[in-house]
Order: C-alpha cells, then structure tokens, then sequence
C-alpha cells in the first residue's frame, strides 16, 4: 500500500481526530502547491530561454538563453527532490502520530 493509500485510509477509518486530518491534508496540499510552483516557474524560464535563443540573432542573447534553460532544469530538479523530501517528512510525521495515538490506546484499554 503506498503512501497516499495508507494515509487516506487512516482518515476514513477515523483513526485520526479531526484537526490532526486537517493539519495532515494541509500539510500535503502545502507540499503540491510548492511542487507547482517549482514547476511554473521553470516553465517560465524555459519559455523566456527559448525566446531569446530563437527571435534574437546575437551572441549575448544565446548565451543568456542557454542559462535560462540550464537554470529551469535545474530548477525542475530541485522542485522534484524537495517535493518528494516533504512528501516522506509528512508520511514520517503521520506515521508516527498514528502510532502515538494507538500506543495511548493500547494503554487505556
């Protein structure tokens, strides 16, 4: 079972009150919103790399193209890492509460 499985079916089964659920889709939709930007903004500097490079006929303009395309990949990449970074972070933190919170149980019962 994957990560988003998981978490989902511990939000269904209620296993989780109903602030930590909110922190917890908060959290996630947090994580892809930065992941969008990341990409957004790559695209961005990838449209304005291409541009240079194809409509301007001088050496600075290919040049400073070329960077902007080398900054987007870049970009590209570190959105990626971060990206997955924070989805393992979240998945370790909503793992661990959940536990907690069945440890308490466990000792209650």
């Amino acid at each position: 079972m994957n990560f988003w499985q998981k978490l989902y079916k511990t939000f269904i089964t209620n296993e989780l009150n109903l602030n930590d659920q909110l922190a917890a889709v908060r959290s996630i939709l947090a994580n892809e919103r930065t992941f969008l930007s990341y990409q957004r903004t790559a695209l961005t500097l990838a449209a304005v790399g291409f541009s240079l490079i194809k409509f301007f006929d001088e050496l600075w303009s290919d040049i400073t193209g070329w960077t902007f395309l080398l900054i987007a990949l870049i970009t590209i990449i570190l959105g990626i890492i971060r990206y997955r970074r924070m989805r393992d972070l979240i998945f370790n933190l909503e793992t661990r509460l959940y536990d907690r919170l069945h440890t308490k149980e466990e000792i209650h019962d």
